[in-house]
Parts: C-alpha cells; sequence; structure tokens
C-alpha cells in the first residue's frame, strides 16, 4: 500500500508522501542535464529515464505547438511546446448555441484536466459564462447540464477499470477566490461534483477519490469533501497557509496533497525553500497523516533551485512533529 493511500485513510505512513512533476517544457529546456538531476533522487522518480530525443513526439495534442481542435470543438492554441494550450476559439457565441449544443459522442472515459466548470468556459468563453451565472436562467442551467450529462457518460466509462486512487482535475478558483463565489458554486456545481463521485462510490463504495483544483478554493474544501472527495491537492499560495490551517485541521480534518510555492521556486534561495516546506510540514503534519506534499517543476525553475526543493523535502518528509 503507498504512503499516499495510507496518508489518504489517515494509517499513519512512515513518511509524509511525496509526489514531483517535470512539465514537458522542463525537460525540452534541460535534457541530459535534468536527466542527471533525476537520477539523483530515485526516492521520487522510481528510475524514470526519459527519451531524451522523442519528447516533443510523445506530447499530448494540447501540449504541441499549434492549434488543437478538441471534441467539443473548442480550439485550443499552443505557441510553446511542452506547456498546456489555452482555448481561442469557444464553439458558444450566443445563448442560442448553448441550446443548439451537441453532446459529443465520444464515451472513452477521458475526462481531462478542466472537465466541469473549467468546460463551461471553454465552450462559452469567461465572459459570458460569468454573465449567464449572474442571471441564473435556463442558459447556464442548460449549459452546465449538458456538461454534466457528457461527464456523467464518461465516469460511468471508467467504473470497471478505476484503481485504488482516481484523479480528477478542475481548476475552480481565481488567485484570490472563486469567480461565481461560494453560494453560486454550491448551489451549481456542487450537485455536479456530487451526481459524479456518487456514481463512483455507489458502484465501489471504498474507492478513493483525489481532486485537483487550483486557486482560491478554500471556502468549498469542505464541500468537495461532501461531494465524495478522499483527498484534495490545493494550491499554497492561493489559498494561503492559514486558511489551510483553519479549514483542514481545525475546523475539520482534511486531507490534503499540498501543492508547494511553484511561483516562489524560480526566485527563492536554498534557505528559503527550505524554511516554505519546514513551514508547511510543520503546519500541516499529523501523526496519523492527512498530509501529502506535491511538487511541480517547470523550465523557469533553475536546475540549483529544482535540487533544493527535492532536498527540502527529502528531509522533512520524514518529519515527526
Amino acid at each position: 500500500m503507498s504512503s499516499l493511500i495510507q496518508a489518504i485513510r489517515m494509517e499513519s505512513p512512515d513518511s509524509i508522501p511525496v509526489s514531483v512533476g517535470m512539465l514537458p517544457a522542463a525537460w525540452m529546456k534541460y535534457g541530459s542535464e535534468l536527466q542527471r538531476l533525476v537520477d539523483q533522487y530515485p526516492q521520487f522518480f522510481n528510475g524514470l529515464k526519459k527519451d531524451l530525443d522523442h519528447i516533443e513526439d510523445s506530447l499530448p495534442a494540447s501540449y504541441r505547438k499549434g492549434v488543437y481542435i478538441d471534441e467539443w470543438n473548442c480550439e485550443w492554441h499552443n505557441e510553446h511546446a511542452g506547456n498546456e494550450a489555452i482555448v481561442v476559439k469557444h464553439p458558444i457565441r450566443s445563448e442560442d448555441d448553448v441550446f443548439s449544443l451537441k453532446i459529443p459522442d465520444c464515451r472513452d472515459g477521458r475526462l481531462p484536466h478542466g472537465f466541469m466548470y473549467l468546460r463551461l468556459l471553454d465552450l462559452s468563453g469567461f465572459e459570458n459564462a460569468m454573465i449567464w451565472f449572474a442571471e441564473e436562467g435556463e442558459t447556464i442551467r442548460t449549459l452546465i447540464d449538458k456538461v454534466l450529462e457528457y461527464n456523467l457518460y464518461q465516469v460511468a466509462a471508467i467504473l470497471p477499470r478505476m484503481g485504488e486512487l482516481v484523479y480528477f482535475g478542475d481548476d475552480l478558483g481565481t488567485q484570490t477566490g472563486l469567480a461565481i463565489g461560494a453560494e453560486r458554486w454550491r448551489k451549481y456545481l456542487k450537485p455536479c461534483f456530487r451526481k459524479l463521485y456518487g456514481l463512483i462510490k455507489a458502484y465501489k463504495p471504498s474507492q478513493l477519490i483525489y481532486m485537483h483544483t487550483d486557486g482560491c478554493i478554500w471556502e468549498i474544501m469542505p464541500d468537495l469533501m461532501d461531494c465524495g472527495v478522499d483527498i484534495i491537492n490545493p494550491q499554497y499560495r492561493a489559498n494561503g497557509l492559514d486558511n489551510l490551517v483553519r479549514v483542514c485541521r481545525r475546523e475539520r480534518i482534511i486531507p490534503i496533497n499540498l501543492d508547494l510555492d511553484r511561483q516562489f521556486f524560480p526566485f527563492a534561495t536554498r534557505s528559503q525553500l527550505f524554511d516554505h516546506v519546514a513551514q508547511c510540514v510543520e503546519s500541516l503534519y499529523l501523526p496519523q497523516g492527512g498530509l501529502g506534499l506535491n511538487v511541480e517543476l517547470n523550465y523557469e525553475v533553475p536546475l540549483e533551485n529544482m535540487a533544493a526543493v527535492l532536498d527540502a523535502v527529502e528531509k522533512y518528509r520524514h518529519y515527526k512533529g
């Protein structure tokens, strides 16, 4: 049983689980230098050997430079291979388009990052979506219903092949809060996540659900747990450590895989990075578990800072409080 599973179940793992992700753009910039760094930390990378000659060939469609059209006919543009594209042309331009929108036929179980809330924005654009949320009329209800119906099909397709932990990702917050506010989120989107995750729990009650969500989402973290989420992957900077401690430790015990401050990684000194990891661990640690550390590294982080972050999490994953 992995230490992350033990942490979610509050079964006192021997150490704090650490997950480290290297974005493709980092491999494209640093190449063999990054491979040498990875080789120094087998505890985090499990012998990872990157095929440096074919990185671009293996990129997902939305990580390649150019234009990508998804199953909803959203047009994604990418100017920097190795990083995620953004939607620049939305298939919905008017309210009429919402009501004529066709749900894609595919039932392959693929639920990419941004499958529910961000999908609404990708389909209609941020401004239209915010106007329709504010109006609280049939337009936003219809759009939500269509995206939810598609997602229910996709969740149903993965039920027979779920592992012990199933992952979902949807960025629900901005840097400072929820764009639609917590009240509207609970009214319109909480029922969607409850249905989607409820479908999983009905099929397999012991199934563990991991949800990644960027932005300031501390207000709704208890709501996500109510929907069936077992561990949340929140951002340090957007939420603030004080809020995470209050919501996830004092008011209620919520297991989190904390996204360490990737906006700090490029500029911090080695000692500052150690202090950052120490502060997070000392504030959120529980002997029984409920804490993981997540590190995401990209091309803007110098190699020496990458090494410092990895050294810091290696040290503090053994913290006992």
